[in-house]
């Protein structure tokens, strides 16, 4: 013992000499042989602290705790010992320090204690982590052994654990960070899963919720423990969120505690009070607490439910008495919010909480109240996910949250694109009924789907317990009773809803609805109970509640539609019809009645965008197509407007998907099936069009096929698709079988006339006329027919040279079938049209005379009164039939004319009556006014423009009236109007012929010839070949530009089309005079004399008997005239005799003026006419003494114009005594002196010049036509004629011999002058007979042949000739074989 002791003595020595290896010498001979000396092991310890070696200081250390646990040195040693290796050894520094200072406490050292704790916390504050500081931190805690020493002395415990908190805060929020990151990477991760996953690991095993409670527990500051109840609520309802079902009962009910514990104290924390209110499962609204619902908004004015709750509770939907103001009014009280207001608040809050089920709850309530059930609808479905979330997070059901969003959306669905959504809505109602037998909205909703789906008595079982349930709900009690008038007890349906009527006021818009639909069902009742025209159209009935129902409720469609089919089917009044129709659409795209009649006007109006637009918006309804196991028809109708819209556009391939939509729906569709047939025959699918309209034509199932009375497309579209497969022979019996049927005959002949097939169109009628003697052996009584009779007949008075084909026998027998004669009787006084006109009907037509004309028009006419007695009980088809008969009667007063003037103004004044006739049965039919306007133009013109205005007004883009419109103040002299409505009619159709002619006769009215000549030319070039007045006003104009200007184009290719035009007239209007004259006089400038004589002997035939018959000035005036000018083309025919006879004829008829019916002008020009023309015949048949006193007598007539000078000087020339030659010298010297500037008259005095060898006089002759040769106004004919002269002057008069230079200088001078003219070149290459002269003749003759130039053919073929060429001496004789020359040059170049 003795040397343990100095061992020891040695090593506190050594120690204290910092001699640290013998210190340890000492110890551990100490311990060799004592191992459990206490202070060897500290001197060990101590030793190896100071060498560095902290393991083994540690270990000698802690072995000295253990033989002396409540000593206090060894634990200093290991304090010290680890405080001096910082951060490495935080926790064992913790656990020494802990223990020291217990040992303390245990003693009651307080201030050591407190001593060695503060450094603890000071220390791993400094170099440990943050758990290192939150287990030092727990030191300090209530649990700790040293914290009933140091109370007091230390952090209270609630800053301690707030520290603690805080720190955990941090590490679980990194470790969360941490987990997740790495877990999104893994194959197959979903970031929502991991999240998950990772949040209940970290959140299951957190002590945050026992810190957060210990804080709540320890402190005594009030606003810390709320800060921490909210945390602690936030933090299980986290916890609670991410756990699994089975483990969330308990969470829940923690949650729910310690929210409605905050509710209770009032405690404004958002969290607590959203679940306490969002967690109550109630199942109406009246469950709630409405103090609770009135604090919320007060503790959260800016929630989005707060804005929501506050709208609600102050709506009519709250079942919440309102707030009452207490005490005096405050200044800061709010108004009462107005419905918009409350609307902008409810919604503003809605986009705020988009988490929220009772948000989504009342707000789809609120739309259902509003009608706006698509919103409700979105709304409720939201809420429906939004509760599958809550309900998942949570754990709970909800069923009564559930069934109440539910009931919504199904309400909704009721209401939202029916009926596509009622087996959605019946089976939502049909769930919640399971549960809840009783359950009122969806006993009502069951109801009003089943009244959809038109089961009515099961949907008044359904309402009527509804009604048990709530007798005072008015709504239930009038639909009940609206159902069971649609069952078929109209009777008590009324009885009911007048009861309910009166109980219904109108103090708020929803009641106003009620009331005004109310009405319109009792209007319906009353509608349905008395189905006759009389009880409809009273104006006191069902018309009285529909207008009540509109009054009460301006946007109430139902009734809209209602008044529309009163105003259309029995007020007579198409315009309020369309008016309502129109308002009904608008207001809803369910009004499917009121969408199919604007789609039909539409339709016949042809603006097939706006049938597009309706029947688009009624598909999108999704009321087409009913639901499935519904008795309720679908509606097809939609389907085949969008198939025919698509068809107009060529969009074959939606055309066939729209009509097979329609036969979807509509199996029986004969239409949609017609439509899809031409859809697949326009797409090029034949086979499939076969197939369709074969059994549209006949079903091979037991399909009954809706056919019109009309079917016949089917088999013309069937013989189309045999043509195109290849199929003629089945293809022709195809199309003969529809001839067989239908009019289409009559419709081509009309077609043939616009297109100027004038024998094509009557072969059309004629055929017509034969197949309507074999119907109406079967079918007499048909209207079509008769119509189509009517139209035949009328086609050959459009076509009245082939009226010879007219099968009046046929006709005849026709009309005397099966028939009581005193029909024809009907309004015979009027036109004289009758029994006694059809018995005088010859058998055979020889040839057009007025008579036959008669004829066909009167069979027209009588055939039309057979259509009226066919159409006697159909009212459609007799305001049609009137207004055929009446635009048959106008035709007949505008064929007959003058002929019969007393016959067609009583054919005028009867046309007047038929289409007053026709407009008292369809007053909206813009064709009837505009008719009328027409025929009472010349009688009455206020009454045709109130006509026109009426048309106008029932259709503004009516171009024929606004044409019409404007003619009839052209005809009062108001040129200005007339220009305004012509205007109109172009802009409204810039292809209406008689818009253009009308703007060019008020053109020429106000002396504007270049431009009335231009809109009529245009007028002729777009106008059908059946209008008269194009063709006769733009042949006039074309004649009298001719005429009037010098500068005008006489060529064949400028006169073919008025040539045509009035060929075409001539075919239409036989009986046309004056324009068959234009024709003549046209025929005449293109040298057509032979059809010209043909033409002007027909006229002086006819002009001669109407002089006979009538002995007047006018026909005696037409007579000379057409004397005259036969005479004149029969000169140019080489008929020089006739040509004699008939001139003296026109002489002799226009010797006195006065009776001659001619004025001064016209009788001049006639006279002075025949004299050159009997004055040429004369002298071409060598009769010159009579053809010189001609020649005076027409010199003395024209005060010595310098034409008939020059015929005259020629005449006297060509007779050869020298007197007569020197009186033609001293004509043409008198003509050449008065005209000097006459080309005539100087050619002819240069060529007598020649003759005689007379150089002065040639001379001054050459001096005039060298200035005459530069003037512009010159012809081609008279330059050539010109050059020629002057060449013959030059060679005549050359002083150079042989060489004949002064002749080509001359011709050089005309090349120089116009060198793009052929004359000059030909004749240098006649005299030098060079290539290239030849050449040139040929290359510009080519150019300036027609229609680029004026060149004749005979030219052109001198041209071709001159080259020497056989090829071109070929060409020649081909354009013009007559001139010899050509076959000269041939010889020559083939010798």
């Amino acid at each position: 013992m003795s040397g343990n002791k100095a061992a020891l003595k040695a090593a506190k020595a050594a120690i204290d000499a910092e001699k640290w290896d013998e210190a340890i010498v000492q110890a551990q001979i100490v311990l060799a042989s004592d191992s459990q000396n206490y202070f060897a092991k500290l001197f060990l310890g101590r030793a190896f602290d100071k060498q560095g070696k902290v393991d083994d200081a540690a270990k000698a250390y802690q072995s000295a705790t253990k033989i002396k646990p409540n000593d206090t040195q060894a634990w200093q040693g290991l304090c010290g010992l680890f405080e001096a290796q910082g951060s490495k050894m935080v926790d064992e520094y913790r656990d020494a320090a802990l223990h020291l200072a217990t040992i303390y406490a245990e003693t009651d050292d307080k201030d050591r204690c407190q001593t060695v704790i503060d450094k603890l916390t000071s220390f791993t504050k400094e170099h440990g982590t943050r758990a290192q500081q939150k287990r030092t931190l727990e030191v300090l805690l209530p649990s700790s052994p040293v914290y009933d020493c140091l109370e007091g002395r230390i952090l209270r415990p609630a800053l301690t654990y707030t520290r603690i908190a805080e720190i955990t805060e941090a590490e679980e929020k990194e470790r969360i960070n941490k987990e997740i990151g790495e877990r999104r990477t893994r194959l197959g991760a979903r970031i929502g899963q991991v999240t998950t996953d990772v949040k209940r690991e970290v959140l299951s095993s957190s002590p945050l919720e026992g810190l957060y409670q210990n804080i709540i527990d320890w402190s005594n500051d009030d606003e810390a423990r709320r800060e921490y109840e909210e945390k602690l609520l936030q933090r299980v309802y986290d916890t609670l969120v991410v756990l699994s079902d089975d483990k969330k009962a308990a969470k829940r009910e923690q949650v729910k505690k310690l929210a409605h514990d905050m509710v209770i104290i009032k405690h404004p924390f958002a969290l607590a009070w959203d679940l306490d209110i969002e967690w109550k499962d109630a199942e109406t609204m009246e469950e709630y607490d409405v103090g609770v619902l009135r604090e919320y908004i007060d503790f959260f004015p800016g929630k989005g439910l707060s804005k929501i709750l506050k709208g609600f509770l102050d709506c009519e939907l709250s079942p919440f008495p309102a707030k009452q103001k207490q005490g005096t009014e405050d200044e800061n009280d709010e108004p009462p919010l107005t419905s918009e207001d409350r609307l902008l608040l409810m919604t503003d809050g809605f986009d705020d909480s988009k988490r929220s089920t009772l948000a989504h709850r009342l707000m789809g309530d609120y739309y259902l109240s509003l009608e706006e059930f698509e919103t409700a609808v979105d709304t409720t479905r939201k809420g429906l996910r939004v509760l599958a979330t809550e309900s998942h997070q949570s754990g709970l059901t909800f069923q009564n949250s559930l069934d109440a969003l539910n009931s919504t959306l199904a309400a909704s669905l009721v209401h939202y694109q029916t009926p596509k959504n009622h087996p959605e809505a019946k089976s939502l109602f049909d769930a919640i009924l399971q549960r809840k037998p009783n359950f009122t909205p969806a006993l009502i909703g069951v109801g009003l789907v089943l009244e959809e789906q038109e089961e009515y008595s099961q949907a008044v079982n359904f309402l009527s317990r509804a009604l048990d349930r709530d007798p005072s709900n008015i709504r239930i009690g009038t639909e009940a009773a609206w159902c069971k008038s649609l069952g078929g007890d109209p009777a008590r349906g009324l009885e009911e809803l007048e009861r309910y009527l009166p109980q219904i006021k109108t103090e708020d818009p929803r009641s106003r609805d009620l009331r005004a639909q109310t009405l319109y069902r009792i209007g319906m009742c009353l509608w349905e109970l008395a189905p006759t025209k009389a009880a409809r159209k009273d104006r006191n009935g069902a018309y009285a509640r529909f207008l009540s129902s509109v009054r009460t409720n301006v946007n109430f469609a139902p009734a809209y539609t209602s008044l529309g089919i009163y105003y259309a089917d029995y007020g007579r009044d198409k315009k309020r019809a369309r008016q309502c129709f129109q308002k009904a659409f608008e207001l809803s795209a369910s009004e499917t009645e009121a969408a199919e009649r604007l789609t039909r006007a539409f339709a016949d109006q042809g603006e097939w965008d706006i049938v597009e637009v309706i029947a688009q918006r009624v598909v999108d309804t999704g009321k087409v197509r009913p639901a499935p196991g519904s008795k309720k028809k679908g509606i097809s109708w939609p389907f085949s407007a969008l198939g025919v819209v698509q068809m107009n556009k060529q969009e074959y391939s939606k055309s066939i998907v729209s009509f097979l939509s329609a036969l979807r729906i509509s199996p029986d569709d004969y239409n949609s099936y017609v439509g899809l047939g031409e859809s697949y025959h326009n797409s090029g699918r034949y086979n499939s069009a076969r197939r369709t309209f074969r059994y549209a034509e006949n079903p091979d199932d037991d399909t009954l096929m809706k056919k019109p009375e009309e079917a016949w497309f089917t088999k013309y579209m069937i013989a189309n698709v045999d043509r195109e497969l290849g199929d003629f022979d089945e293809a022709i019996e195809g199309y003969q079988r529809v001839f067989q049927e239908r009019q289409t005959l009559v419709e081509r002949a009309w077609r043939c006339i616009d297109t100027g097939f004038f024998g094509k169109a009557v072969q059309s009628a004629t055929e017509a006329i034969t197949i309507a003697a074999t119907i109406a052996r079967d079918r007499s009584n048909a209207f079509s027919l008769w119509k189509a009779l009517g139209d035949a007949c009328s086609v050959f008075s459009s076509v009245q040279s082939l009226i010879v084909d007219f099968p009046v026998d046929q006709v005849k027998e026709l009309l005397l079938l099966d028939i009581d004669q005193e029909v024809y009787e009907l309004f015979a006084e009027f036109d004289s049209i009758g029994r006694a006109q059809l018995e005088e009907l010859p058998t055979t037509v020889a040839n057009f005379t007025p008579t036959t004309l008669h004829h066909c028009l009167e069979t027209a006419v009588l055939a039309h009164k057979r259509a009226i007695h066919a159409c006697s009980s159909d009212i459609h088809a007799q305001a049609v039939a009137w207004f055929n008969l009446g635009w048959t009667e106008y035709r007949a007063y505008s064929c007959v004319g003058s002929t019969k003037e007393q016959q067609s103004r009583r054919f005028q004044k009867s046309a007047v009556r038929r289409f007053k006739r026709a407009i008292e049965l369809e007053a909206g039919n813009a064709d009837f006014w505009n008719a009328l306007g027409v025929v009472t133009s010349e009688l009455n013109p206020k009454v045709a423009q109130h006509s026109f205005v009426r048309s106008l007004y029932l259709n503004e883009r009516n171009v024929t009236a606004w044409t019409n419109l404007g003619t009839l103040y052209l005809l009062q002299g108001d040129y200005e109007l007339a220009h305004t409505a012509f205007g109109r009619a172009q802009s409204t159709d810039p292809d209406y012929a008689h818009a253009w002619l009308g703007e060019g006769l008020v053109a020429l009215l106000w002396g504007d010839t270049k431009e009335a000549l231009s809109h009529f030319t245009h007028a002729f070039e777009i106008a059908d070949s059946s209008s008269l007045i194009t063709k006769r006003q733009y042949a006039q104009s074309i004649f009298d530009h001719l005429v009037s200007s010098t500068s005008a184009s006489d060529t064949i290719t400028s006169l073919v089309q008025p040539l045509f035009a009035l060929q075409q007239l001539q075919v239409q209007v036989t009986s046309d005079m004056p324009y068959h004259h234009l024709a003549a006089l046209f025929l005449e400038r293109v040298g057509n004399h032979d059809a010209a004589i043909k033409v002007l002997l027909s006229l002086c035939d006819a002009a001669e008997a109407e002089y006979e018959a009538s002995e007047s000035a006018s026909a005696l005036a037409r007579y000379a005239r057409a004397k005259a000018d036969l005479a004149r083309n029969q000169l140019a025919a080489d008929a020089y005799s006739s040509a004699t006879e008939n001139a003296e004829t026109a002489l002799d008829l226009s010797s006195d003026m006065e009776a001659s019916g001619l004025d001064f002008a016209a009788h001049r020009k006639l006279r002075l006419s025949a004299h050159l023309t009997a004055g040429l015949a004369n002298y071409y048949q060598g009769a010159t003494d009579p053809a010189i006193q001609m020649f005076r007598t027409a010199l003395d007539e024209s005060n010595n114009a310098a034409d008939v000078v020059c015929l005259l000087a020629q005449v006297l020339w060509a007779k050869g005594g020298q007197v007569e030659k020197g009186v033609a010298r001293d004509q043409l010297f008198n003509c050449v002196e008065t005209h000097p500037s006459h080309v005539g008259a100087v050619l002819l005095l240069g060529v007598i010049a020649a003759l005689d060898g007379d150089v002065d006089t040639m001379d001054a002759v050459r001096e005039d036509l060298q200035t005459l040769r530069t003037t512009a106004e010159l012809t081609v004919k008279e330059q050539n004629r010109v050059e020629t002269v002057l060449a013959a002057i030059a060679a005549v008069s050359s002083t150079s011999g042989s060489d004949n230079s002064d002749t080509n200088n001359a011709i050089q001078t005309a090349i120089m002058l116009r060198p793009s003219r052929p004359y000059g070149w030909s004749e240098l290459a006649t005299m030098t007979g060079d290539a290239h002269p030849a050449e040139m003749t040929l290359r510009l003759a080519v150019a300036a042949a027609p229609p680029r130039g004026p060149l004749d053919t005979q030219d052109l073929a001198k041209a071709f000739v001159g080259t020497g060429r056989i090829g071109d001496a070929q060409r020649g004789i081909m354009l013009a074989p007559w001139v010899g020359r050509g076959w000269e040059a041939l010889g020559d170049a083939c010798a």
